[in-house]
């Protein structure tokens, strides 16, 4: 029988550093794996946690960490040519078909952009997919920025706001993402759906503020990550009332996910 919490080895191609405190790891891997679903990745004796799947390509994934513990010290550590362990993919997925032919609003705080940023490279590469696409995503300060790369881009094609909370810089607006939903013309769109994703906390300021401005709550998607851990539904972590985050998500219709309550 095979066991399910059981990682195998993959070797890192490439690390690239985003900010002093988040590295993104491209890894040897050709499974396949759906936007927003996440794997969860180890060290031998230090540990193991999971982590969104934040871009893919042929033969390759990449993971985007945050340096917050032993784990992820130990991960930061490593280099191109080391082997890391990884068990995976995990969870459902955004309805990435359901968006098409439609109108998307996608709300990302800080490494929140990470667990959409291979949905938001998609819809780049493929833009006929999609009626329109409007990101809204804010960091900290300036030096929180991830994928810069990748934002000056999304501009191209994207309706974008940019923000950092509490400082200005060029390129970006000064302020929550909170205070810029009210700029997305929601009455204009005939058919759409909103993705928020980021802190548990800027992710219920997001969605009330959404509704302030009209939204049906049916339309909104989020993504949580709440405690999760084994994510094979064994260790009763992520479990909130009788759903289990990683087993039922991370990625959950409003609908539902304003009754996920600790």
């Amino acid at each position: 029988m095979k066991n399910i919490l059981m990682p195998t080895p993959h070797k890192i191609l490439n690390v690239t550093h985003e900010t002093n405190a988040e590295y993104t790891f491209r890894v040897e891997c050709d499974a396949k794996v759906e936007h927003g679903q996440f794997y969860v990745l180890s060290i031998p004796k230090i540990g193991e946690a999971p982590i969104s799947v934040s871009s893919m390509g042929n033969g390759w994934l990449e993971f985007t960490i945050r340096k917050v513990g032993r784990l992820t010290g130990g991960i930061f550590g490593m280099d191109a040519g080391d082997t890391i362990f990884m068990r995976g993919p995990y969870g459902n997925s955004f309805p990435v078909e359901d968006f098409k032919g439609k109108d998307l609003v996608v709300i990302a705080g800080g490494t929140g952009l990470a667990a959409v940023r291979s949905m938001l490279q998609h819809f780049y590469a493929n833009p006929e997919e999609i009626n329109s696409l409007t990101l809204i995503t804010g960091f900290r300060n300036i030096d929180c920025v991830l994928f810069r790369d990748d934002l000056e881009k999304f501009k191209q094609r994207f309706e974008t706001f940019y923000c950092l909370d509490n400082m200005e810089a060029e390129g970006f607006n000064k302020g929550f993402v909170t205070e810029y939903i009210k700029e997305v013309p929601f009455a204009t769109f005939s058919d759409y759906n909103i993705v928020i994703v980021g802190p548990p906390a800027m992710i219920n300021f997001s969605a009330k503020e959404c509704l302030k401005n009209g939204v049906d709550e049916s339309r909104i998607w989020v993504s949580l990550e709440r405690k999760m851990s084994c994510s094979v539904g064994k260790c009763g972590h992520c479990k909130i009332g009788g759903i289990y985050v990683c087993q039922e998500g991370p990625v959950f219709n409003y609908v539902q996910a304003k009754n996920l309550i600790d």
